[in-house]
């Protein structure tokens, strides 16, 4: 049956797969409590990220989202347009069934033994859900709710290691954290509904453009500084970055992997609704008296200059790591510094081109820890030291990552920081030069700590023997696939701009 001929909640198909998922693991708990088969669950994980994938695929071939003047079948919108299906919508649940994906079948070996296998892999497919939600909500209430769902597994996630005292701290820090932001973020929204008297962001914008909030302009710039905070510590960025070093490293490494790409790329997607469908440059200025880029123009320099600087000093792995994709978070911020009254589609593509390829490549990187992690190496870059010499493939795997990461010629995060680069120098204004030149000034110190890690597993004599290391199926196919589509993204990388750019472009219209 084609795309058109299905009912119209049937758009939602890629975030309701992956509830169905999630709700037959739960079932699969309650039925068998004590199984610990763990082919059937990571499988049925693993299989209901990539279906979402697939349909969200087909229906971006289909032409969903492709606007109806270039062929395309438009929007569609579900429940009066609480939520919007569109090429934004459908690219962010690529990313994050992609992820999702990896991250499952990397647990298959990492948490062997664990006591709460279907727990585990239920609560990774709701928060997937959840982040597929955020992509297509299109009202601030849907927006808090999806964003919630999300949330909430997440925290469950980073404690579920419950004898492990990083792993509950982390988890307690990043709950307490999360409570504080939601609370920000939900009166944030009070707010803008008090000035403007809608909840759906066409509204919105509607409203602001037509003078109808001209009495409430501080009360709507409270509102937007405050949804501005929420966003923040979604996508880990300064200042409100501190629960995502002890996260990050509490968490299993599968899990450090999903929130650092997966909820990242969810907040970032919200974050680009919401500013381009609901307060538009202009008119929004004239009311409150401030160009909102501005702040993204300062979260971004800031965020990637304290995540660049502070992984530097890390001699943690897997905090460095955090550190580093904070860093990032400040490179994606790019994309919402650089729109303008004109529009801004190529810098804000950009962004989405990177936040895909991040997805790959820092996603890798994790479960690279999360394999190193389970042959028991230490927790230090000295721990690492030669590891090629026993693991040359997934070492190999590494080196790509970590010089992806670092924007190193001619990977797939070298492209996506050239077009964010080109992007940003193409606005034209002071700031968003000083924006290009922090861009390249970051990305080459990163390149001091990412090539620190490469030096130490290819290069460095091993401080101890080791024995023989075994080698987990699950996660070495994790790491595999990974590194073998951040080198294959660039055959593709033409479409996948396009794509992108595309998206970018069907939100600012």
């Amino acid at each position: 049956m084609a795309v058109f001929d299905l009912p119209g909640w049937t758009a939602l198909a890629p975030a309701l797969i992956l509830a169905a998922t999630a709700m037959a693991l739960f079932v699969f708990d309650s039925v068998s409590p004590h199984s610990s088969n763990r082919s059937l669950l990571a499988g049925t994980a693993a299989g209901g990220s990539l279906a979402s994938m697939v349909v969200a695929v087909w229906f971006i071939t289909a032409g969903v989202g492709t606007p109806t003047i270039d062929g395309g079948l438009g929007e569609i919108g579900i429940l009066s347009d609480q939520f919007v299906i569109d090429q934004l919508a459908l690219y962010f649940m690529i990313v994050i069934a992609i992820v999702t994906a990896l991250v499952a079948v990397a647990s298959y070996d990492y948490i062997a033994g664990h006591a709460y296998q279907a727990e585990y892999y239920s609560l990774i497919v709701l928060a997937a859900t959840g982040m597929s939600m955020m992509a297509a909500a299109n009202s601030l209430v849907t927006i808090f709710i999806a964003l919630e769902l999300a949330s909430l597994p997440s925290y469950a996630l980073v404690a579920i290691l419950k004898d492990n005292r990083g792993s509950v701290e982390g988890g307690l820090k990043y709950f307490l954290l999360g409570a504080l932001s939601s609370a920000i973020f939900v009166y944030g929204i009070s707010l803008v509904y008090g000035a403007t008297g809608h909840l759906q962001l066409q509204n919105i914008a509607a409203v602001i453009e037509e003078g109808g909030a001209n009495d409430y302009g501080g009360l709507l710039g409270l509102g937007i500084l405050m949804l501005i905070g929420g966003f923040a510590f979604k996508t880990a960025s300064v200042p409100f970055h501190f629960w995502a070093p002890d996260a990050y490293e509490g968490a299993p490494a599968p899990i450090s992997a999903f929130l650092s790409s997966a909820s990242k790329a969810a907040g970032f997607v919200i974050a680009f609704r919401v500013f381009t469908e609901a307060f538009p440059i202009a008119a929004t200025e004239q009311l409150i008296g401030l160009d909102w880029t501005i702040a993204f123009i300062i979260l971004a320099i800031v965020t990637m200059t304290v995540g660049n600087f502070a992984a530097a000093t890390q001699n943690n792995v897997k905090r460095m790591l955090a550190y580093s994709s904070i860093g990032h978070a400040g490179y994606v911020l790019i994309g919402l510094a650089g729109l303008t009254v004109d529009g801004g589609e190529l810098v804000m593509g950009a962004a989405l081109m990177h936040l895909l390829v991040y997805g790959f490549m820092n996603t890798g990187a994790f479960l690279f820890v999360g394999l190193a992690e389970h042959w028991g190496v230490g927790r230090t870059f000295e721990d690492y030291n030669g590891l090629s010499a026993q693991a040359p493939i997934a070492c190999a795997a590494l080196a790509v990552f970590m010089f992806s990461l670092a924007g190193v010629p001619p990977f797939a995060g070298f492209w996506s920081k050239y077009f964010l680069f080109t992007g940003a120098i193409g606005v034209g204004s002071t700031a968003m030069l000083l924006v290009a030149a922090a861009l390249v000034i970051n990305s080459a110190l990163s390149l001091f700590y990412y090539s620190r890690l490469v030096k130490a597993v290819l290069i460095e004599e091993p401080l101890a023997d080791r024995g023989a290391l075994d080698q987990p199926v699950g996660l070495y196919a994790a790491i595999v696939v990974a590194a073998v589509m951040t080198v294959a993204l660039l055959a593709g990388f033409g479409p996948i701009a396009d794509a992108a750019t595309d998206a970018a472009a069907a939100a600012l219209a």
